[in-house]
């Protein structure tokens, strides 16, 4: 009989790289599609016609404001049920608000048509009435499209997106070459919003119903949070076009389209990163853990994508351009038809990365800064309208607004990882039971005595085995004797620790162990996949999918202490670290020995004794917090100690006694 194969597990960070070269390979082929249908436009029609066709287009994606609202708000609310009739069910509840939503906003424009038509200097009315029909298709698209981000299908929400493509580039090139012009270009642009949404529909569970749509709320906050995100974004992505095609002659504008359609390509391959962060960084979340590190994949990925489209804009020969656009734009453009594009990308990319921090907050939290990106697209619409003497001073503009809200969106994050105020848990936590203060000597010869059979020790076992037994605090030589010898193997470690740090004896309880993470190293890294949680570890030791993770010597040495500790044995006690009693806490010493005690049954760990450390300051410490800002702490204290020599230290300590 065959056997079944594991699919290997993979961690956060793994399926976020992973989705992400997927909706990149799939947006590849959507923008070259895009390409070949902008290129087909421009070519056919000229600039003039040209500049029409992208400015109704751009009406279509500014009413995607209300289309990824309900794209990014189904992707969390799926992302965060744990059974699939939960996931029917949230979705069901926000694909009908998206059919209200989508019908409104077309009555809307049918409403004010000539009034649109007016202000974009516009022929034909009739391109705002297409527009209207694939706007009514186009919202609940974006729910559907949410529910394959939140079940994590990005396959196929990138064959949708390909559909899309083909269908907008063959029905705009056959509408074309029948005599319809632009008219031809906005009705294959409908058509194409229609066809998607059809063959977007999802398999629900057969046992959700409508009425089960109740069970899954849909909250208001989270609701608004995505509108006033996604309202700021698709202004900052297209009010340049729609403003410039106001000022600017329409030849002048239909050249600033085809430089803009730049910034869309490098936002478009941004955005699938940003796509695939987003439901993986709900999940972690939603199960009570953090992992910044998916936010690090995520913004190398979008820095990648944009300094390759940059250096190959800035490297490509000024003919390739003649030939792709044709002889109209070049003139048009000038010489610096080039320039602006590379101009152009650079603002997107520094856009790019404040989405990227925008979305990664949205995805744990209610987050305040979608409100400043829409203050800040207001911005880029005065800032247009008192400055654009040029295209270029135009785009100029935008580049030192993006700037701008990087640093608005960027620097109140990264303080807030620094200072430790993204806690997992909420402030109400109840907090661990503190038995006796214990002082930082007694706690050394714990460790100590947890670690006296290691190498480092071995020719110092008699001293340390007189030292153990004696155990006076009071005698600053024997402290000065225990800390040399600890430090001949977590010298670095022990020094992280912030100075004041106060150290009691804990009792723990069963409650408390869901705020236990493992220390952070070596093999425990793979196994906790993303949750360093110790009853997340725990099952997934017993886990058959996840035996692959870990060496038989370290299951070999879990199954002994198990049977240790299950004897009453004394283990020693087990060292943990955190902000204060209420916070969640990581483990200094004891990883083994407190996952065996769990394996063998809760009552074994709370029979244990357990040594806490707390300090504010705990989060500037790398075994507690790990981000950038605590491993350039840890980095500056291992070069300041480097000519520190911990086995001299030891052997003058000894000279000394035995003198």
């Amino acid at each position: 009989m065959a056997t079944q194969v594991e699919e290997p597990v993979r961690t956060p960070r793994e399926r976020v790289l992973g989705g992400s070269l997927v909706l990149i390979a799939g947006l590849g082929l959507v923008t070259a599609i895009n390409f070949a249908y902008n290129l087909t436009v421009a070519r056919y029609l000229g600039p003039t016609a040209f500049g029409h066709t992208t400015t109704v287009y751009t009406l279509l994606v500014l009413v995607s404001a209300v289309t990824l609202s309900f794209q990014i708000l189904t992707a969390k609310m799926v992302a965060q049920q744990d059974s699939a009739e939960a996931q029917s069910a949230a979705y069901r509840g926000l694909h009908l608000r998206g059919w209200a939503a989508g019908l409104l906003v077309a009555m809307f424009l049918l409403l004010f048509s000539n009034s649109i038509t007016n202000y974009l200097n516009l022929v034909d009315p009739g391109l705002i009435f297409l527009l209207a029909i694939g706007t009514a298709f186009y919202v609940p698209l974006g729910a559907r499209r949410g529910h394959m981000l939140g079940i994590c299908s990005f396959r196929l929400l990138a064959l949708n997106l390909l559909l899309e493509g083909l269908v907008r580039l063959g029905g705009s090139l056959l509408l074309i070459l029948l005599g319809c012009g632009v008219r031809g270009v906005i009705a294959a642009n409908a058509a194409a919003v229609v066809t998607a949404y059809l063959f977007a529909s999802p398999r629900l569970s057969p046992s959700a119903s409508p009425e089960s749509d109740v069970g899954v709320p849909i909250a208001a906050r989270e609701s608004l949070q995505a509108a006033v995100f996604f309202a700021g974004q698709v202004v900052i992505n297209n009010c340049d076009i729609v403003v410039v095609k106001h000022f600017f002659p329409s030849e002048a504008a239909g050249v600033y389209a085809a430089v803009a359609m730049v910034g869309r390509v490098v936002f478009a391959f941004s955005w699938a990163i940003v796509s695939s962060m987003f439901p993986i960084a709900a999940q972690t979340r939603s199960r009570r853990r953090d992992d910044h590190g998916i936010l690090g994949i995520a913004l190398l990925l979008v820095l990648a994508v944009c300094l390759v489209f940059a250096l190959g804009l800035r490297l490509a020969p000024s003919w390739l351009w003649m030939e792709l656009f044709g002889p109209q734009f070049v003139k048009a453009g000038g010489a610096s038809f080039s320039s602006l594009m590379v101009l152009y990308a650079l603002a997107t990319g520094v856009y790019a990365l404040s989405v990227v921090i925008i979305a990664y907050e949205m995805s744990r939290k209610i987050a305040n800064t979608g409100w400043v990106q829409l203050v800040v697209s207001v911005g880029v619409i005065a800032g247009i309208y008192h400055f654009h003497s040029s295209l270029a001073q135009v785009i100029w503009v935008q580049v030192a607004i993006m700037v701008f809200l990087l640093i608005c969106v960027a620097v109140p994050f990264f303080l807030s990882l620094i200072t430790g105020g993204d806690s997992l848990l909420a402030p109400d936590a109840a907090p661990i039971r503190l038995r006796r203060r214990v002082p930082e000597d007694e706690v050394i010869a714990e460790f100590l005595r947890n670690d006296w059979h290691c190498p480092e020790l071995r020719e110092y076992q008699g001293a340390v085995a007189r030292l153990l037994a004696s155990s006076n605090f009071s005698d600053p030589a024997e402290n000065q004797m225990r800390r040399a010898l600890l430090f001949l193997r977590h010298g670095s470690l022990w020094r992280e620790l912030p100075r004041g740090t106060e150290w009691y004896e804990a009792e723990i309880r069963s409650s408390d162990l869901h705020r236990i993470r493992v220390f952070p190293r070596a093999q425990w890294r793979k196994l906790a996949n993303g949750d360093f949680s110790i009853t997340q570890v725990a099952e997934r030791i017993t886990d058959a999918a996840s035996r692959q993770l870990t060496t038989p010597t370290f299951r070999a040495k879990i199954e002994d202490l198990r049977d240790h500790v299950a004897q009453n044995a004394d283990t020693g006690a087990i060292l943990i670290i955190g902000l204060n009693e209420s916070a969640p806490f990581t483990i200094l010493d004891g990883n083994h020995r407190l996952v065996a005690a769990l394996l063998s049954s809760p009552e074994t760990v709370c029979s244990l004794r357990f040594f806490c450390g707390l300090s504010p300051r705990m989060a500037q410490c790398c075994w507690y917090r790990t981000n950038l800002t605590t491993l350039l702490r840890y980095a500056t204290n291992l070069l300041c100690c480097f000519l520190y020599d911990p086995e001299q230290r030891v052997v003058q300590l000894l000279q000394r006694t035995t003198g």
